[in-house]
Order: C-alpha cells, then structure tokens, then sequence
C-alpha cells in the first residue's frame, strides 16, 4: 500500500468518529495494538527530541524499505507514534521523504493536540524524515 493510501484509509476511519473522545479511545487503542519495542533500542539515543513525554523511535533498512519501530510511555502518545509508524513504516525512504502530513490536519490532530504534544508529534515526524535521508545516503 503506498503512503498516499493509508493516509486516505486513516481520514476515512477518523470521519467516522462524531467526537474528539471516540477518537482519542481510537488513538489509544492503536497504541495498546503498537508492536513492543526491543529493549535495546530504548536507548537515549533513540529518543525524540521535543517531546514530553518519552518516546524511542528506531528504523532499520529491511529490502529497500524503513521498518520502523517505537514506543512511549504516555498512552495518546504511544498511539500517536502508532499512526505515523502505519503511515511510514516499511516504505522506501524517497516515499517517506516525498509524502505530505496533510493527513494530519485533515482528522484535525494537530489542532486537538496540546502545544506540547504538537511539538512532539512535529518532532516525531521530522526524525521519521531524518531517518530516510540517512537510509537513502547509505543507499
């Protein structure tokens, strides 16, 4: 599935929501479904930057696509991470370094989010993007 489709599949599935607390019971479920993190990559290193709550973020180059994996210990954050890891993980990093965060504003996150938490997931993002440049350079 190309990034482009499982952001459209995500909007879809948040439009069928009718408030912000169905949606933040989704978000939080799709972080109780996130695969566990191996203890070995929580490591500070892996951590996002400009987040408040912790969050370790780790990719691996896997037959040309990134495979990412992370976890948090905040339970929104966990399910935030959780979307963009359906959104961007194992996909090639030019597909992850071409594709908009439209998807975002479009189910209203951002603006639902807490200042701090939009920072983070703003940071999530951009490590997720630093990761496929430094993928593609090994390319």
């Amino acid at each position: 599935m190309t990034i482009k489709e499982i952001q459209e599949e995500i909007i879809d599935e948040f439009s069928m929501f009718d408030d912000w607390m169905e949606r933040y019971e989704y978000m939080i479920e799709l972080g109780k479904s996130l695969p566990i993190i191996d203890n070995k990559y929580k490591l500070d290193e892996n951590l996002i930057k400009g987040c408040q709550s912790k969050v370790w973020l780790y990719s691996e180059l896997e037959n040309e696509t990134i495979k990412f994996t992370a976890d948090s210990d905040a339970i929104i954050t966990k399910g935030i991470v959780a979307l963009l890891l359906r959104v961007y993980s194992n996909q090639k990093a030019s597909a992850i370094l071409a594709a908009d965060t439209n998807f975002i504003d479009e189910i209203g996150l951002k603006e639902h989010l807490s200042p701090t938490r939009a920072n983070g997931l703003v940071s999530m993002l951009k490590q997720i993007k630093m990761y496929a440049i430094a993928q593609q350079a090994k390319m």
